[in-house]
């Protein structure tokens, strides 16, 4: 009968265990599982955090990057283009140093005024089409993005103060950016004839 009552106590005994295991266990599974969830939680939110700015540094870098490459493509040339204006400037100077256009000149000289005329067209065509521009300062207000001041004159009759005058030297740009500035004469407030 023993034998019998065994697997029966056996059988009840089990059940009878289990629910009382359950019960010790049930209400610390609960709160274990809400702090490591709250736990995780946390985690996520650091590590979405983290995966957010380093996405934003990444957009940054990005941008900045760009805009380096565009311009270093467009800038690289800067040394260059300094020189070659420098040429163009003294081609303008050699110009203007030739005797006056007469009726009654050699024809040498015309012709020669004529061919370095044409130069300095296709020169500063050339110029033009690879982003180097030229601007002449004379007539305009003083900017001192794009013109050095010279030298201070009383303003002639109908001119304000604070225009440009005289111009010796134009104002040169590679794509937008000053490459050298005009030097000019600008019109002054109490400025006197003999200073």
């Amino acid at each position: 009968m023993t034998e019998k009552n065994d697997p029966v106590m056996n059988d009840q005994t089990q059940p009878a265990e289990t629910p009382a295991a359950e019960q010790q266990q049930t209400p610390a599974q609960p709160a274990d599982a809400m702090a490591r969830l709250a736990e995780l939680e946390a985690e996520l939110a650091q590590v979405k955090d983290r995966w957010l700015r380093s996405e934003a540094e990444m957009q940054n870098l990005r941008a900045r990057t760009k805009r380096e490459v565009e311009d270093a493509r467009a800038y690289a040339v800067q040394k260059f283009a300094r020189d070659v204006v420098e040429a163009a400037d003294n081609l303008r100077r050699g110009l203007e140093a030739l005797p006056a256009p007469r009726e009654d000149e050699a024809e040498l000289l015309t012709k020669l005024r004529g061919g370095f005329e044409g130069v300095e067209r296709a020169f500063l065509a050339i110029l033009e089409r690879n982003g180097v521009a030229k601007h002449d300062a004379t007539g305009k207000p003083f900017d001192p993005e794009l013109h050095q001041a010279m030298a201070q004159q009383p303003p002639p009759e109908g001119v304000a103060v604070g225009t440009v005058i005289q111009a010796w030297t134009p104002a040169w740009t590679l794509n937008g950016r000053l490459l050298k500035p005009a030097m000019v004469v600008v019109a002054g407030e109490g400025v006197s004839e003999t200073a």
